[in-house]
């Protein structure tokens, strides 16, 4: 895997933390040079020594995914310092917990915004340099973004289209050598849901989850170095994740009402 990454430029969007940092380290550890991208070019400075000791091959851009000409200057900035781009990892992404009557729509469009149109965004503006060296582009989704997650509306529709969207960009360059990643872990320990925003679009600040029990952010990069490294069009983590996935597709009423009786058994469940 090393010999695939060596000297590769990889941009990483929300590299700042969770599976976007553990990626970055990962990618730098295995000799890529690495572009970390995330709101927070403070934070990013200060862990870019965790992804290589050479600070020639780290580029850190401070960047709102969902702004167009951030997502534009990020493109820009890395062919700028590299030259190239081989792969994108749209990995940033936040999360919701309401239910949609109780919920204000601004939420929603955050949602999508971030979720959907950072990865849009990211991804026109780095295609011809992607094309140019048959590179790769991910998005990292959420088995929410195949079968959906009760008081996570906006989040399932913006993995949902991320999904949609990536599926089709897929076949449209089916001839010219782009790899093209959908990325779909199951639950891992991240700091998404301490950030997913509540009904009125303020962080809910806390996890309904056992975090200590779940996938690990550095075991979750490792699976999508190998899918990567192996062209994969498609990675669905965890047993639950590939359960849930295939029950959704040949048992879809079932899994709406098993679906329900889970999130009903998380601590504060949304469920009156």
């Amino acid at each position: 895997m090393k010999k695939y990454f060596a000297d590769k430029v990889v941009v990483v969007t929300g590299a700042s933390s969770g599976i976007g940092l553990a990626a970055a380290r990962l990618f730098g550890s295995l000799g890529a040079r690495v572009v970390m991208a995330a709101r927070s070019l403070e934070k990013m400075q200060e862990l870019s020594g965790s992804v290589s000791a050479d600070p020639s091959k780290v580029l850190c851009v401070k960047a709102d995914v969902s702004v167009e000409e951030d997502c534009k200057a990020l493109v820009e900035q890395t062919v700028a310092r590299f030259g190239r781009i081989d792969i994108l990892v749209n990995n940033a992404g936040l999360s919701m917990r309401a239910m949609f009557g109780e919920l204000d729509l601004k939420v929603l469009k955050t949602l999508m915004d971030v979720n959907f149109w950072g990865t849009v965004y990211c991804t026109k503006y780095a295609l011809p340099y992607l094309l140019e060296a048959k590179g790769q582009v991910v998005g990292v989704i959420s088995i929410a973004g195949y079968s959906a997650l009760p008081a996570r509306s906006g989040y399932s529709a913006s993995k949902y289209a991320v999904r949609g969207f990536l599926d089709t960009l897929r076949i449209e360059h089916l001839k010219d050598g782009l790899g093209v990643l959908v990325f779909a872990p199951g639950y891992t320990s991240s700091n998404v849901r301490n950030a997913a925003l509540t009904a009125d679009g303020s962080a809910q600040g806390k996890t309904p989850l056992e975090e200590g029990k779940l996938m690990s952010a550095e075991e979750c990069a490792l699976h999508l170095a190998k899918a990567l490294a192996r062209r994969k069009s498609e990675v669905i983590l965890t047993g639950l994740g590939k359960a849930t996935v295939a029950a959704h597709r040949l048992f879809p009423r079932l899994t709406d009402r098993l679906t329900y009786s889970f999130i009903a058994r998380e601590a504060d469940s949304p469920f009156k």
